[in-house]
């Protein structure tokens, strides 16, 4: 069986999880030079951030940098970096405010650690939106349930259900108010947009490099502020160079040496943010025009992650041989993939990294099947 992947030299993808991911030339011939298990660990010097050849060391002072932390580390994905940080400060029965749009493993992690989780709400449909009020108005829910504040806060930046971009200074003025420390998870978000974490005043951040990065996964960066850094990456008793938390070391692959040569190329492309956005507009703007569709979320969206509610194919689908497949093989044959096979009522998609030519493109395929019905 043959496994040579050409989704995205064959199709445009629309993959929410995989368009932020995609790798350039450059990216691919560092990939390859490093496909060896343990490769970056060549000329180690006994922990991952520290190795000089290649220049992890400089990759990870880079990053704080990018993100305006103090210091930085790498993971093996946001999740791993979530974890890391409630396991910092969480200790188990200790309270944890997240949002209700968090990704699934932010829970999971809360749970892992024992925290008592309380959400803060969304504003239900058609928006979904998490409003930075929401997090007083939960912290003083904990507050009349504990008599303390809770001891951690985390907020999704964007959320991978209906890319809904947050107002994270707003929220990270209230945690400092209340004397919560603050998580933002940017795992759609940091890598396609500016993220400054301390001018949005979080503690702590975590990010997801291959959703936002362009490069290969797993692997992501968790940075903090210097008033945070020696304790999230505190060092073992018996082997001083290892940070607990990471458990010595992490992305021990050919992603890490991948992100050094990606971080040029991303530092450059977030300047085309606006522009990103402009597009996923337009898009949307075109798609609502054919009638009995629905945008949900934030409007006008904030981000390149959309979702469609569609009652119009849905309704084709109940004629069509294929049912529910239907609208994903009549993309595929337009050279079209990355929504889910068998979804009518509603899908997901991503217009990100997609040219003006490409996305005028993609809205004439949906127009073209919407037309046979």
């Amino acid at each position: 069986m043959s496994l040579i992947r050409t989704r995205e030299e064959s199709f445009i993808n629309l993959n929410p999880l995989q368009t932020g991911g995609r790798t350039n030339a450059a990216v691919r011939v560092t990939a390859a030079s490093y496909v060896d298990g343990y490769s970056v660990c060549d000329y180690c010097k006994g922990v991952l951030h520290l190795i000089e050849k290649p220049p992890i060391c400089e990759l990870t002072k880079q990053l704080a940098e990018f993100l305006n932390m103090d210091e930085a580390r790498l993971t093996l994905g946001a999740r791993e970096g979530k974890f890391e940080v409630m396991h910092t400060i969480l200790s188990p029965g200790d309270a944890i405010v997240v949002d209700s749009n968090r990704h699934y493993t932010t829970y999971v992690a809360a749970e892992c650690i024992g925290a008592k989780i309380y959400e803060v709400p969304n504003t239900g449909y058609p928006a979904y939106e998490i409003l930075s009020s929401a997090y007083r108005q939960t912290f003083d829910e904990v507050i009349a349930q504990t008599g303390n504040p809770p001891k951690l806060a985390l907020l999704t930046h964007v959320d991978g259900e209906y890319g809904n971009l947050v107002d994270a200074r707003e929220v990270g003025q209230i945690c400092q108010e209340y004397g919560v420390p603050f998580l933002l998870n940017t795992a759609y978000t940091a890598g396609r947009m500016e993220v400054k974490g301390k001018d949005l005043v979080a503690d702590f951040i975590v990010v997801s490099a291959h959703k936002g990065f362009g490069v290969p996964g797993t692997i992501g960066v968790l940075a903090t502020t210097e008033k945070w850094a020696e304790r999230l990456f505190r060092k073992s008793v018996r082997y001083p160079k290892k940070d607990i938390e990471l458990l010595g070391c992490t992305a021990r692959s050919a992603a890490a040496a991948c992100l050094i040569t990606a971080l040029p190329y991303v530092k450059e492309r977030v300047k085309d943010w606006d522009e990103d956005v402009k597009k996923a507009r337009w898009f949307v703007e075109q798609m609502e025009a054919l009638g009995d569709i629905e945008q949900l979320g934030i409007k006008p969206t904030k981000h390149d992650l959309l979702r469609f509610k569609t009652p119009l194919f849905d309704k084709m689908a109940g004629q069509q041989r294929k049912r529910g497949y239907f609208l994903y093989y009549e993309l595929e044959k337009r050279g079209i993939t990355g929504i889910k096979p068998g979804q009518t009522a509603w899908f997901k998609l991503s217009t990100y990294g997609l040219t003006w030519e490409q996305v005028k493109y993609l809205f004439g395929a949906f127009e073209e099947i919407a037309k046979q019905g």
